[in-house]
């Protein structure tokens, strides 16, 4: 049976990723139960016969036994759950990297929706939204008590309309609202840059697209450096992505190892886990990674993020990721439905399983909230004269005029990451962290 695995976030996304394989059509119920399983079902239908003919207002059928069918699923885990046709039809499209919504991942937390993450360039990260936002009411219409799937619907709408969503956010007094208009989300799966002698590669989501376009990003970055001898290591960033196909986490893993178990599933029958293994060859050519996450890096980004450190091939900065370590697997239904089904766990080539855990990054870098005084406090500081700032100083005679234009290049790219820190610490932090294994490698 042909399987496409998906490993994401929380739980849903706003034109919705879902942590996820997908498996044939499920056409029939295992019949081995005892008697007991069929007296419930009679149970099931009485009841639901009863609602039918005697509610107080004539109920829609279809919808009541999607409704009975997605409480069964949703008891189980806050990942299992019934996918209308359309629900599995914007699965399938999300998959491909473009979808109609906000651009949030989101799972449900003690009733509320809780975010996983924004994405990149969406216009809820646009809109501020953050990474451990609840969201408690849409358009003034409370969540509490929906399904994580029925508050996704009520954030649905036109691509263009306004929504306004109402969020609680840690360290705020009161919830606020916040205005969104609903867009197209296109994401690009990854963003390849350099900062100084670093590549940066920033992966928003793991679609169909993501190992093309890291493979592509990464080698027009080293190509427009002179080669990989002027490339000092690799920054992957994965903040704030909330995962998606596993086989491109697989991918994304295996380029930057030789060899090794990359990730396992394991489920209900040990016999039928599965083990992913790395091929040779390393893109980064040994370089050192450094690896950033933080509370919205899920599912697919953990297992990149688990694999790397295991096998010591990444140092990981940043804050503990979310903890989602299970699989869930898309099983087509009749009338082009389908049910998300948790059908495995996940473990690191170590063993270790991250389900409600995280991967604990090497170094604990918390990124600081914005200080609208920073640049006032920056000009307050004082600045102190040095030997070339006197008059009559001596020369120094002992550099030649290239030895001290690679001084000035080396000061004008630290100051660079120095600037960097007002806007993204913990990136800024991840190059000095790599300039300084730079500085201790080996000469060639």
């Amino acid at each position: 049976m042909k399987k496409l695995m998906m490993a994401a976030g929380g739980g849903a996304i706003l034109g919705l990723i879902a942590t996820t394989q997908i498996a044939g059509p499920l056409l029939a119920q295992d019949a081995t139960g005892g008697a007991t399983v069929y007296e419930q079902l009679d149970l099931f239908g009485d009841i639901f016969e009863r609602i039918r003919s005697q509610y107080v207002e004539e109920v829609d059928e279809t919808a009541l036994i999607e409704a009975a069918i997605n409480g069964m699923l949703t008891s189980l885990d806050p990942h299992s759950s019934y996918l209308s046709p359309a629900d599995a039809a914007d699965m399938r499209e999300q998959t491909r990297g473009e979808f109609g919504g906000l651009g949030i991942e989101v799972t449900q937390e003690e009733g509320w929706v809780k975010v996983v993450s924004p994405m990149d360039g969406t216009p809820a990260d646009a809109a501020g939204i953050m990474s451990g936002d609840l969201i408690t009411a849409v358009d003034g219409e409370s969540v509490m008590g929906l399904t994580l799937d029925q508050a996704v619907e009520l954030m649905r709408g036109p691509v263009g309309s306004e929504i306004v969503i109402t969020v609680f956010r840690e360290g705020t007094p009161e919830p606020f609202d916040v205005s969104i208009i609903r867009d197209t989300i296109k994401l690009t799966a990854v963003r390849a840059r350099t900062e100084g002698e670093t590549v940066v590669l920033r992966i928003t989501t793991f679609s169909d697209q993501t190992f093309p376009d890291l493979q592509k990003g990464l080698q027009e970055q080293i190509d427009a450096a002179g080669g990989m001898d002027h490339v000092n290591g690799v920054i992957i960033d994965l903040r704030n992505n909330p995962g998606g196909l596993l086989n491109q986490a697989i991918y994304v893993s295996d380029a930057f190892l030789d060899a090794g178990e990359i990730v396992s599933t394991r489920g209900r029958n040990p016999a039928e886990g599965e083990r992913y293994n790395a091929q040779p060859g390393d893109l980064a050519e040994g370089k050192p990674i450094v690896v950033l996450i933080n509370g919205g890096s899920a599912s697919a980004s953990e297992i990149v993020a688990g694999a790397l450190q295991d096998h010591r091939r990444a140092i990981i900065v940043g804050t503990k990721s979310f903890g989602k370590g299970s699989v869930q697997t898309v099983m087509p239904l009749q009338g082009d439905g389908a049910m998300r089904l948790t059908t495995a766990r996940y473990y690191t080539p170590s063993g270790r399983s991250i389900q409600a855990l995280g991967i604990q990054p090497d170094i604990i870098v918390e990124q600081p909230m914005p200080n609208p005084d920073a640049n006032a406090d920056a000009e307050a500081t004082p600045q102190f004269r040095s030997e070339a700032d006197l008059r009559g100083r001596l020369d120094n005679d002992s550099l030649t005029e290239d030895e001290i234009r690679q001084i000035e290049e080396e000061r004008a790219r630290t100051e660079a990451t120095a600037a960097l820190r007002l806007e993204d610490y913990q990136m800024a932090y991840a190059i000095d962290i790599l300039r300084g294994l730079s500085a201790l490698a080996p000469q060639q």
